[in-house]
């Protein structure tokens, strides 16, 4: 968790009692001082309407209507919060939502999954590595387009990256694979030297076969071909947070 995160605000959006009673158990032991709102379907887009909600759960047994209603007060309200949909495993993954989690048996689930969706709703220290001035903000308006909140920073080139990667705590670095002076695996091997926490996506333009494997070899968590969109991104930030294997 980051210490700069003082205080969670999370609301549970279900008609059960008992199912706001295994989350409020669960986020009474997550690492950073929570605050727990309940609602029932039919009140939680209003709730979510008012703001300051940081994670909304939804569970999936709520009426269809209901379930859209708070989904979509979720999704025009600003800050946005992470939205969580609390399923049975096997669900389909719901429009609208960050997560697709399963429906905790008991306060010990609660808190993983709570803390592993806090982790994501966490801004992203980011850089994004390219020569090219029109490049960086082109990735920079995708980066700022995805549903989870990045902190971006550029480098021109393999040498600031470095430098800059030397004095602050980066999470990921979007490296362009093309780079004059230090290569993009020249770089990518001194990123990996240096701290191998942080997580690597090469991007480029160039169209080789064997370049995929080669780039997951070398320790990047992945490779996006231009052009690529919020989406791809989205995808890329799912593994790198386990979202995707939750429902699993």
């Amino acid at each position: 968790m980051n210490a700069d995160l003082i205080t969670l605000r999370i609301l549970s959006v279900a008609n059960a009692g008992a199912v706001h009673d295994v989350w409020r158990q669960g986020i009474a032991q997550v690492s950073v001082p929570a605050q727990v709102d309940t609602a029932t379907g039919g009140e939680g887009a209003a709730v979510l309407g008012k703001g300051g909600v940081d994670i909304c759960i939804v569970d999936h047994e709520l009426p269809e209507s209901e379930r859209t209603a708070v989904i979509n007060a979720g999704r025009v309200v600003r800050p946005r919060p992470f939205m969580m949909m609390a399923a049975l495993r096997g669900a389909a993954r719901i429009d609208g939502v960050d997560a697709m989690v399963p429906r905790p048996g008991d306060a010990v689930e609660a808190r993983k999954l709570v803390e592993l969706c806090a982790r994501a709703r966490i801004p992203l220290r980011t850089l994004v590595v390219d020569d090219s001035p029109t490049t960086r903000r082109i990735v920079r308006k995708i980066l700022g387009a995805s549903r989870f909140t990045l902190d971006v920073h550029e480098a021109s080139e393999g040498d600031v990256a470095l430098r800059l990667l030397s004095k602050r705590n980066f999470g990921m670095v979007f490296l362009d694979y093309n780079m004059p002076g230090l290569n993009g695996f020249e770089i990518l091997l001194e990123i990996r030297r240096a701290d191998p926490a942080v997580a690597v996506v090469m991007i480029t333009s160039t169209d080789n076969g064997i370049l995929p494997d080669r780039v997951r070899r070398s320790g990047a968590l992945d490779l996006l071909k231009k052009p690529f969109y919020p989406a791809d991104v989205d995808a890329v930030l799912e593994r790198y947070y386990g979202l995707h294997k939750l429902m699993g």
